[in-house]
């Protein structure tokens, strides 16, 4: 899977992923990303990793919505946390069309983690929107 980023350019978010993962001991790498998988700005993880990481996260996200339509009276998304036996991988909706994605050791203090990534996304919250796509128009539906 491609990222929307062209290959180089550092996004404008980075910055706010890489705070996070030097705010909170033991936390390792930071995703943000497009709701359907993309990556939107990244900070301690190769791309490939990152394309990964944001396809998993897009995947934990949407059965989370799914579990939230069929047991959760169609409420939003809030945390989705994997415990894994030397990492946690939490995933939070960051704003419309948007998640965040964190990897951090088993040492880190999950409630300390989950604190900071909701006061990130509430700080900027409009600045992390993705648009839904539109799709594509072909020849034959506009009648060419």
């Amino acid at each position: 899977m491609a990222t929307d980023m062209p290959s180089g350019q550092v996004s404008d978010l980075d910055w706010l992923l890489s705070g996070l993962v030097q705010r909170v001991p033991y936390t390792r790498s930071a995703v943000l990303l497009s709701a359907d998988g993309l990556v939107k700005s990244l900070h301690g993880m190769d791309a490939d990793s990152a394309d990964h990481m944001a396809a998993l996260a897009a995947g934990l996200y949407s059965l989370g919505r799914s579990a939230g339509a069929r047991f959760g009276d169609n409420g939003d998304v809030r945390q989705v946390v994997v415990e894994l036996d030397s990492t946690l991988l939490f995933v939070s909706t960051a704003g419309s069309g948007t998640c965040l994605a964190v990897l951090a050791g088993r040492e880190a203090d999950a409630a300390v983690l989950g604190y900071e990534m909701t006061m990130l996304v509430k700080s900027v919250r409009p600045y992390l929107m993705t648009p839904a796509r539109q799709p594509a128009v072909t020849p034959s539906a506009t009648g060419l």
